[in-house]
C-alpha cells in the first residue's frame, strides 16, 4: 500500500516535501499506554524558489528553500539575489524535489499543514562523521587472535594477490571515511503533527545529528 493508502487514485496523490532541523529523540505513549520513540523535527515554512520544466531545464522539479533566522552575512549575494528574485526571505538551505507540481508555484508556502493525512514518509540527511575508521570498526571485521604473541589484532589482512592480478580491486573493504554520507530512510511512520508550533513527530531514529537539515517528503 502507498503512503497515502487507496482513498485517492493514483493520478490525484501529490508528491510533497519540505526541509527541517533535527531536536532529538524523545519517547511518548499511544492509546494502549505502549512507548514509542519518535524523533522530533522543527519543519518548515519553505518556500518555493523555482519552478523547473523540460522546456527550461530538461526535467520537471520545484527548489525549495528553508525559512529561518539568519545573521547579516550569512549567505552569499549570488544567493541572496537568487533567493530576492523569488519574493522570500532569509533562505540559505536550499534542496530540489523531482517531480511535476501543479499545485505549487514560485513563491508559494510549504507547512506542514500538508502533512496532516500523510501516514509515513521517507526521511534523508547526512549521517554523523566518524572520522577515519579502521576494518574492524568500519566493515565489522572480526580481527585476529587476543592472545600474547599473535601480533594480528584489528588489521585487515591481505588485500591482494603479489603475482596475480598485482593490483588492488575496485570496492576493497580497507579503513577510511567512516560516515558523513547521504543516506534515506524509507517509509517511517509519522506520529504527529503540530502545524501550529512547526513540530513533527516520526517514529524512530533518522539520520544526522541534532540541528542537522533533513528532507521529509511523502505522498498526499
Amino acid at each position: 500500500m502507498s503512503p497515502a493508502g487507496d482513498r485517492y487514485p493514483m493520478e490525484m496523490r501529490m508528491k510533497i516535501g519540505i526541509l527541517g532541523r533535527k531536536v532529538g529523540m524523545t519517547q511518548i505513549f499511544d492509546e494502549t499506554r505502549a512507548v514509542i520513540p519518535v524523533t522530533v523535527i522543527a519543519a518548515g515554512p519553505c518556500v518555493v524558489l523555482q519552478k523547473k520544466t523540460p522546456e527550461t531545464d530538461g526535467y520537471h522539479a520545484i527548489q525549495i528553500g528553508l525559512v529561518e533566522k539568519l545573521g547579516r552575512h550569512a549567505v552569499t549575494k549570488p544567493l541572496a539575489g537568487h533567493v530576492k528574485k523569488a519574493g522570500a526571505a532569509s533562505v540559505k538551505q536550499i534542496r530540489e524535489l523531482r517531480g511535476e507540481f501543479p499545485e505549487l508555484g514560485t513563491g508559494a508556502s510549504i507547512t506542514l499543514e500538508l502533512f496532516k493525512e500523510i501516514q509515513s514518509v521517507d526521511v534523508v540527511g547526512t549521517s554523523k562523521g566518524k572520522g577515519f575508521q579502521g576494518v574492524v570498526r568500519r566493515h565489522h571485521f572480526k580481527g585476529g587472535r587476543a592472545t600474547h604473541g599473535s601480533m594480528f589484532h584489528r588489521a585487515p589482512g591481505s588485500i591482494g594477490s603479489s603475482s596475480y592480478p598485482s593490483r588492488v580491486f575496485k570496492g576493497m573493504k580497507m579503513g577510511g571515511q567512516m560516515g558523513n554520507g547521504r543516506v534515506t530512510v524509507k517509509n517511517l511512520k509519522v506520529v504527529q503533527v503540530d502545524a501550529a508550533n512547526g513540530v513533527i513527530l516520526i517514529r524512530g531514529a533518522v539520520p544526522g545529528p541534532k540541528g542537522g537539515l533533513l528532507l521529509i517528503h511523502g505522498i498526499r
